[in-house]
């Protein structure tokens, strides 16, 4: 009885073994599908997020341009009324001279709301009399010689306003430079 006690265990040891190996098989099998789908999540996951990352991008440049459409859409319009105040500075110069006080009085106060309302609009007047002659914010009509050598370079006179809106030049101020 001996010998067939242990030949049944030797004929046992093997089925158990394959068991194992089976259930091995199936472990590996599981461990390789949760590492696939790992892959496959992080995959998804990365995508996701470049995804949300440009429509962000594509939703701020939208915002962006609107700003700038509207903001170019507000400057056109301003510098469409630049020579209707062009026209109440001359209309003004010209009434200084007259003894007319309701006429002075009736264009100083068109005059003035209009420059209210764009100056609310950011429309700053380029100060540009007695001012270093600057490229930047002047253009040189033409220049005059003078006597005094603290005057050369800067600018003598003004032959047309120029104007900023909000900090960007949209009307360079027409000046006469002393030489």
């Amino acid at each position: 009885m001996a010998k067939t006690e242990t030949e049944t265990a030797k004929k046992a040891a093997p089925k158990e073994t394959k068991e194992e190996k089976k259930q091995k098989d199936a472990l590996k099998e599981a461990q390789k599908q949760v590492q696939e789908l790992t892959e496959q999540v992080k995959k998804e996951k990365d995508d996701y997020l470049r995804l949300m990352a440009e429509f962000e991008t594509f939703r701020r440049r939208s915002a962006e341009e609107k700003l700038n459409l509207i903001g170019t859409a507000a400057e056109d319009t301003i510098k469409g009324l630049l020579p209707v105040l062009d026209d109440c500075e001359r209309a003004m110069e010209l009434l200084s001279k007259s003894s007319d006080e309701a006429a002075k009085e009736g264009t100083a106060l068109i005059y003035n709301k209009l420059m209210d309302y764009l100056k609310t609009r950011g429309l700053e007047v380029i100060d540009a009399r007695d001012k270093k002659f600057d490229v930047d914010f002047h253009e040189a009509v033409t220049q005059f010689p003078v006597q005094d050598e603290a005057k050369k370079g800067f600018v003598i006179d003004v032959v047309q306003t120029g104007y900023l809106l909000k900090g960007k030049v949209i009307r360079y101020a027409k000046v006469v430079v002393g030489a």
